[in-house]
């Protein structure tokens, strides 16, 4: 079981990581991008961090606020994206102070049919679908009872996705008129987002 402090902990963690990532996030972005996303995603991570830390309910009143606190920011195509998929979460997280495996299960499977709905990229166009939708799928698929080893298969997961989308062409954005060039550089959205696990990895 996993309370509300534990998983505050584990999403600062995931937020210090992207924040530390910015630097290499905002390099990739400038070959085919608009050189923002280290920014972007950089702000994300700290709304995301001062919820976390304002919040006074349960899991899904700081879920909430978090998905709030993105909503309100300016920024590049990130921002809705990463509200939807933090909104999609407090939809399904408990009320209380405590999750179970099974609860971070719904939780992680109601936030990415939520982005889904609003995306509809899949692995292989070149988005940050190329780390969320396996490290998803690890989530789902891990049988084991503690929550360390559902985050580490993620976090996992989510690595190899990222990595993988060096060998694809990007469908979606700026990148997409780059066509074949895009192929070698991998996706800056599958990057932050594979940093966001490696974080949430961390207890």
């Amino acid at each position: 079981m996993m309370t509300k402090t534990d998983l505050a902990a584990r999403l600062r963690n995931a937020c210090a990581a992207v924040i530390a990532a910015e630097q290499e996030l905002t390099e990739i972005d400038s070959k085919f991008g608009d050189a923002d996303h280290g920014l972007t995603m950089s702000k994300i991570a700290r709304a995301v961090t001062e919820a976390v830390d304002q919040s006074e309910g349960g899991i899904q009143a700081m879920l909430d606020d978090a998905a709030t606190a993105v909503m309100s920011l300016n920024g590049g195509s990130a921002v809705p994206l990463w509200n939807t998929w933090l909104d999609g979460m407090q939809e399904a997280a408990p009320e209380g102070e405590e999750i179970d495996v099974p609860g971070l299960q719904a939780l992680f499977a109601k936030a990415l049919e939520e982005l889904n709905d609003m995306s509809g990229a899949q692995v292989g166009d070149k988005t940050m679908m190329d780390a969320l939708i396996p490290a998803s799928r690890a989530i789902a698929a891990y049988a084991g009872s503690d929550e360390d080893g559902l985050f580490a298969a993620a976090a996992k997961a989510a690595a190899e996705g990222a990595e993988n989308s060096k060998n694809f062409v990007s469908k979606f954005g700026r990148a997409k008129s780059y066509g074949t060039q895009t192929i070698g550089t991998p996706d800056a959205g599958a990057m932050s987002m594979s940093y966001f696990f490696q974080g949430l990895a961390q207890a």
